[in-house]
C-alpha cells in the first residue's frame, strides 16, 4: 500500500525547543507512507541540486519539498507491520509505515530540514550517525536535547556538510527501539554529479531480531541469541535481488545496525571498499576483497565491475546468519541412521529434524511442521532445486540487457550448454 498524509500537529506541538502555533504546525511537509516491502527505484530529483539516486533494497527514497532554500522531510515515528518474507510478518516500530524508514538523499552543502513527528507509545528522539552538525542537532536525548515526547514534532536544521553514507536511528531508548527496528538509510551526495559515479547505486542495513516461532513481535531484551538475521528488516527469500547489466559499475552501501560483525562476501567478483562513514576511501589505499567485514555502527560502500553473466550469490559468510528462526536446542542427529524409522519418530516427535543426509532440503520444502508466522529454517527454490539458504542472503543477477534504470528481476540464468557442473 502507498499513499501520503498530511500531518497537522496541534498548537502544543514541538519545534526544536520552542512550542510552534497552529499556523506554524500547519506548515509541515507532507509525509509519505509505504507499507509494502518492495523495492521502489527513485526518480530523478525533482528540484535542488542535481544527483543520482540510490536503490534501497526493499525499500524506498523519502520525498522533499523545497521550501526557502531549505529541503525539508517529515518522518513519522510509529508502529508498522512488516513481511520478513512471504510467510511470516513481524511487529516492529519504524518511520512512516516501514522498518526501516525511507533512505534520504540530499547534496553536500544543502540545507535539510527534517520533522519527526512521535506516534510511538514512548518518547524517542533521532540520531543523524555519522553527520557533521551543529551539537544541539546531534539527536541524543537527555545530552543536546529534550526527548520528543508522544504525540509531539520536533524539527531539525543543519547543513550537509560533507558526501557519504550515513544512517538514522533513535537515541533514546535504545535497547528498545533499535530491537524494534526503527532505522533508516541516509546518502549525501557530492556536489558533482560525476564524483563518484556509479551505474548501478544499492544501499540496506544489516539488523537482526529474536522472534519467538509462532509469534510476531522482537525480544527486545536479547543480546546474543537473535534467531533472524536481515537485511532492510527482510530474510532470503524475502530480500529482492540486485540485477545488473553486465559491465555496470555497481556500487552497494552497507550498514550495520545489528549487535555483530558481518562478514560480507560476493561470488564471482572482486571488489574494493571505496568509502566508509567517514568518507571515501582515496584510491591509493584500495585494495582487492570478495570478502569484508562491516562492524556494528559501520558503513561500508564496496564497487566492482559486473563483468561476468549469472546468478552470483551475495551474502553474510557467517553460517548461522543465513539462516531463518533457527532453534538453538535442536539435537544434532548426524550419524544417526534414519531408514525406514524417520517418519515414525516425526509422528512422536514433530520438530525433530533429519540431519546429514538431505541438509535443509526438507525445511525448504516445508515438510517439516511449523507455526504459524514462522520461516522454515532454510528456504527457497533455483533451477536446481532447494537452495537450502535464509536470513542474509540474495543474489546479485548480471544480465547482458538488463536496461539502465531497470531493477525488475531478470529471472533465473539459463546458463551455456556445457557450463553447469555435472555429474561425473
Amino acid at each position: 500500500m502507498l499513499s501520503r498524509r498530511h500531518f497537522l500537529a496541534g498548537a502544543g506541538s514541538l519545534i526544536g525547543a520552542g512550542l510552534v502555533s497552529k499556523a506554524g504546525a500547519a506548515t509541515i511537509p507532507e509525509a509519505q507512507i509505504v507499507q509494502h516491502a518492495d523495492t521502489l527505484p527513485p526518480p530523478l530529483p525533482p528540484n535542488g541540486r542535481p544527483f543520482h539516486p540510490v536503490v534501497t533494497l526493499n525499500g524506498w527514497s523519502a520525498p522533499w519539498r523545497m521550501k526557502n532554500g531549505w529541503k525539508e522531510f517529515h518522518l513519522i515515528a510509529e508502529p508498522v507491520i512488516r513481511e520478513l518474507a512471504p510467510g511470516m510478518k513481524a511487529t516492529l516500530w519504524g518511520y512512516n509505515g516501514s522498518s526501516p524508514g525511507p533512505t534520504i538523499e540530499v547534496v553536500e552543502g544543502d540545507k535539510v530540514r527534517i520533522f519527526v513527528t512521535n506516534k510511538l507509545p514512548e518518547p524517542t528522539s533521532i540520531h543523524w550517525h555519522g553527520q557533521r552538525l551543529p551539537n544541539g542537532m546531534d539527536g541524543v536525548a537527555g545530552v543536546t536535547q529534550p526527548q520528543i515526547p508522544v504525540g509531539k514534532t520536533f524539527v531539525y536544521e543543519f547543513e550537509a556538510r560533507r558526501a557519504g553514507t550515513f544512517m538514522y536511528h533513535p537515541h533514546a531508548d535504545e535497547v528498545t527501539q533499535m530491537a524494534m527496528g526503527m532505522m533508516g538509510s541516509w546518502i549525501t551526495h557530492p556536489r558533482d554529479p560525476a564524483l563518484h559515479r556509479a551505474d548501478r547505486d544499492f544501499v540496506f542495513l544489516l539488523n537482526a531480531y529474536d522472534i519467538e516461532p509462532g509469534s510476531s513481535t522482537p525480544k527486545v531484551n536479547t543480546m546474543t541469541d537473535f534467531n533472524l538475521w536481515t537485511w532492510n528488516s527482510r530474510v532470503f527469500p524475502g530480500i529482492a535481488s540486485l540485477p545488473c547489466r553486465q559491465g555496470d559499475r555497481v556500487r552497494i552501501r552497507i550498514g550495520n545496525l545489528s549487535m555483530t560483525n558481518h562478514p560480507i562476501h560476493i561470488h564471482g567478483h572482486e571488489f574494493e571498499v571505496t568509502g566508509t562513514d567517514g568518507g571515501w576511501v582515496p584510491k591509493t589505499a584500495r585494495w582487492p576483497e570478495v570478502t569484508t567485514d562491516v562492524a556494528v555502527g559501520q558503513m561500508r560502500a564496496i564497487e566492482f565491475d559486473a563483468t561476468d553473466l549469472g546468478d552470483w550469490a551475495f551474502h553474510c559468510h557467517k553460517g548461522h546468519h543465513t539462516m531463518n528462526a533457527m532453534g538453538h536446542d535442536v539435537p544434532t542427529m548426524i550419524g544417526v541412521d534414519h531408514r525406514k524409522i524417520a517418519d515414525k519418530i516425526i509422528r512422536i516427535i514433530p520438530d525433530y529434524m533429519v540431519m546429514g543426509e538431505r541438509g535443509m532440503a526438507d525445511m525448504g520444502e516445508m515438510e517439516m511442521p511449523i507455526p504459524d508466522n514462522t520461516l522454515p529454517m532454510m528456504s527457497g527454490h533455483g533451477p536446481f532445486g532447494p537452495i537450502e539458504m535464509g536470513g542474509m542472503f540474495t543474489l546479485v543477477k548480471v544480465r547482458k540487457d538488463q536496461k539502465p534504470g531497470d531493477y525488475t528481476d531478470p529471472g533465473w540464468y539459463r546458463h551455456p550448454s556445457g557450463s553447469v557442473a555435472r555429474e561425473a
